[in-house]
């Protein structure tokens, strides 16, 4: 596999950083754990950043014209329809998913997820007094899909949203237009708000398309708020500004997606940074050759993956994800317990995510970041070797 610019990163560089994936272990410990990339920022964000800063333009957030920039990102991206007046300023993405939970269900209301999934999405939903509904994704010969059988079931049972990861953390699987299509027609028939977390979805790679989930039908377009950012894919999650979107807004009635963002609480935007969103705003104007350059190296990344794997760990059960860099791991084969993370850690002195804090059906799995250079991956798959 070639070379990629991005293979030029040293471990002396990046261990500089003061970022947590960098700090929250010892020196001696290689991290490979929270989605955060070790790539270059891309430089439109640089120039953008460095030009505020040598104006003193460090105060609070304004979402002037960011809607309409959004706008133009997704349809230029996906063909999606999105008036720029329903694009709404939050500070991240768990935040938003909280606040919309808080205005559109009440207390002790089901709320459905997808389990193993992001952990802060039954995290939010019991601390503000919802319940989680689990309907766990099923694992076939052809790789993760969601349980429509299950997802059904649960509308029926009473819950009143769903946290839709799509695409989905930490398995990188991207939802198939049809799954959407049945989800969006459940959720008609049940009167479920489906809350979107669609961050990774730039981050598609070769081989599938992500469509938004409103943009699927009538339905899906009515029955559903999206929360995204910029963040996760030009790496700029330190600096604190996502969207909330919802695509229908002509429609007043009390439980459409316009009218819950509306009762969100109006000081949410200025909880967001406004570095967020001047770097935000470059990235979906100015942000595409560095994605570009991005997917390529996360294609390379997730096929060498399995090269390593096969090499140092053929017990390991591998899907290579259809997005994003994050690399789910069955390890259920190699003897180390519910937790593996723990012992790579322990033994090999590498940082992985934990499988169960994506839920019981974490137990045996341990979640890698990919986003990184091809001798930092081969150096964590070693050490996992060494763990053995």
């Amino acid at each position: 596999m070639p070379a990629h610019p991005f293979d030029t990163l040293d471990e002396a560089t990046l261990r500089a950083r003061q970022s947590a994936k960098w700090t929250l272990y010892a020196p001696s410990v290689l991290p490979a754990w929270v989605a955060e990339m070790d790539y270059p920022l891309a430089e439109p964000l640089r120039r953008a950043l460095h030009a505020a800063i040598d104006a003193d333009d460090t105060g609070y957030a304004s979402a002037t014209d960011l809607g309409q920039v959004f706008a133009v990102w997704a349809h230029d991206r996906w063909g999606w329809r999105v008036p720029a007046s329903g694009v709404h300023l939050v500070c991240d993405v768990v935040t938003a998913i909280g606040e919309i939970l808080e205005v559109a269900t009440a207390p002790g209301d089901g709320v459905v997820i997808e389990p193993p999934v992001y952990p802060p999405f039954a995290g939010t939903i019991r601390r503000i007094g919802r319940t989680v509904v689990r309907a766990p994704l099923l694992r076939g010969e052809q790789g993760w899909a969601p349980d429509l059988v299950a997802i059904e079931r649960a509308y029926a049972s009473g819950a009143r949203a769903h946290l839709l990861c799509s695409p989905q953390n930490p398995t990188g699987l991207v939802y198939p237009r049809a799954a959407l299509e049945r989800i969006a027609e459940l959720a008609h028939q049940h009167g479920v708000l489906v809350v979107a977390d669609e961050i990774h979805a730039p981050l598609t790679l070769p081989g599938v398309t992500h469509i938004p989930f409103p943009a699927v039908s009538e339905a899906a377009r009515r029955r559903s708020i999206v929360v995204t950012s910029a963040s996760k894919t030009w790496n700029i999650p330190g600096l604190k500004a996502a969207v909330m979107v919802a695509s229908e807004v002509d429609d007043d009635a009390p439980d459409a997606p316009r009218t819950i963002l509306a009762r969100v609480p109006p000081d949410t935007p200025f909880h967001a940074g406004h570095l967020g969103v001047l770097a935000s705003k470059v990235a979906f104007r100015e942000g595409q050759e560095w994605l570009g350059q991005t997917l390529a190296i996360l294609d390379r990344n997730r096929r060498l993956l399995a090269d390593l794997l096969a090499a140092e760990l053929p017990a390991v059960g591998y899907v290579a994800p259809q997005a994003s860099y994050l690399a789910w791991l069955d390890c259920r084969g190699l003897g180390l317990g519910p937790d593996p993370a723990a012992a790579f850690l322990a033994k090999g002195a590498v940082a992985l995510s934990s499988g169960p804090t994506f839920g019981a059906e974490g137990e045996g799995f341990a979640r890698l970041n990919i986003a990184t250079t091809r001798t930092l991956l081969e150096e964590a798959v070693r050490r996992m070797g060494r763990a053995l």
